[in-house]
């Protein structure tokens, strides 16, 4: 039976998610989703056709693992990766565009 819902990072939380700004924040969402099944590292390695050493790489937070890899792990635990324009003041794209 699943665990209790993840706690996610403190101080940027949404409704039903989470603002990853780094790879650190990432590896511990998927590690809390991971101990939420209680699946131990080397069973999601094995449940997702890669290497323990992935697994502990991606949870460490390390910054160079494969993008299509751990999109394909987010989606074995269930994760969406949602990319929407940032709420902050000031944050305008293109540079010079009218706010």
């Amino acid at each position: 039976m699943p665990k209790e819902e993840p706690v996610f990072p403190s101080g940027n939380s949404l409704q039903n998610g989470v603002v990853i700004r780094d790879s650190a924040q990432l590896g511990a969402v998927i590690r809390q989703r991971r101990e939420q099944f209680e699946l131990k590292q080397t069973d999601l390695a094995g449940l997702g056709g890669t290497g323990n050493r992935f697994i502990v790489d991606v949870e460490r937070g390390k910054p160079t693992v494969q993008l299509q890899k751990v999109m394909d792990l987010m989606d074995l635990l269930g994760l969406d990766v949602v990319v929407k324009p940032k709420t902050s003041p000031g944050c305008v794209w293109p540079p010079g565009a009218a706010q």
